[in-house]
């Protein structure tokens, strides 16, 4: 049985978008959408006395939100297969919990206005940091939730991130038809500039390139060649700070992909900066795939 496409819900204009993007995302993959709204109203309404006949309002509120996303994903595509559930607990327990056998975790990036909306809410980040699944984080304009630039981004990290990231782009771009673009980024050390001739400047710039070029080929053959040919991956060396080179990348593409290593004990938030920065500035969906250390 195929595992379900897990989808955060809270009624938000972040979260509709994030059901709109899910539900593509599963009729590309054939896996079945769950929508989960996690409200804790039990522990707080269940213990108050009761004088009357009705329901908590907080439930009522929950299953009218969780109802409009059911009716919201059905009304996008009829024949994926579409399940709903409130949760009573809190949301980014009851996100890892439901990530553990998901095909993927969904989000949306929890935005609040014009400048806040550049920003990544605090349920999306601990989920992402955290989760043993991949998860993806929707943001962005409208063109590129939408797959209009028909391209997938992969930033291809140090070798301990894994080859899963590698595998969940290879995996997007087949199932969009899309192009994909692995890039390492290289900075040369500041040192470096210091009484050194054009020609030493040179030689230490083609070094450092050819080390960020190694290190991509590197991550990428194996999965490639495990693909036999099917995904052209075009690799891009680029000088500069990742989280930069990432984000403009990130302007015409309809997915950035990042690695994330996940310490065996589960402490604290897992990220690397450069994740860190991508999920709050990227110009697309985000999605942060887990390699075990």
């Amino acid at each position: 049985m195929a595992l379900p496409l897990v989808v955060g819900v809270d009624g938000s204009e972040s979260s509709f978008q994030a059901v709109d993007w899910a539900v593509d995302e599963a009729a590309r993959h054939e896996v079945p959408l769950r929508l989960v709204y996690a409200s804790r109203w039990e522990r707080y309404e269940g213990r108050l006395p009761s004088f009357g006949t009705g329901r908590p309002s907080a439930e009522v509120v929950a299953e009218n939100i969780i109802a409009s996303c059911a009716d919201r994903a059905a009304s996008r595509n009829p024949e994926v297969k579409v399940s709903a559930e409130v949760l009573a607990e809190d949301t980014v327990s009851a996100l890892l919990r439901e990530g553990r056998e998901a095909f993927a975790v969904v989000t949306g990036s929890r935005g609040r206005g014009e400048m806040a909306d550049m920003l990544l809410g605090s349920v999306s980040l601990a989920v992402a940091s955290r989760s043993l699944s991949p998860v993806v984080v929707v943001r962005g304009a409208e063109r590129n939730r939408q797959g209009a630039f028909g391209r997938v981004v992969l930033a291809v990290g140090d070798v301990a991130e894994g080859a899963g990231a590698v595998r969940f782009a290879f995996r997007e771009a087949r199932a969009r038809d899309a192009e994909l673009r692995a890039v390492r980024t290289w900075r040369r050390p500041s040192h470096s500039h210091a009484g050194q001739s054009l020609l030493m400047h040179e030689a230490s710039t083609l070094v450092y390139e050819e080390q960020a070029a190694t290190v991509l080929n590197e991550g990428l053959d194996e999965v490639e060649r495990e693909q036999g040919g099917a995904i052209v991956c075009h690799r891009d060396v680029v000088e500069g700070p990742a989280h930069r080179v990432l984000q403009d990348m990130s302007v015409q593409a309809d997915l950035l992909v990042v690695g994330a290593l996940r310490r065996r004990d589960h402490t604290g938030l897992q990220l690397g900066r450069v994740s860190h920065a991508v999920l709050h500035r990227a110009a697309c969906p985000v999605a942060i795939v887990p390699q075990r250390s």
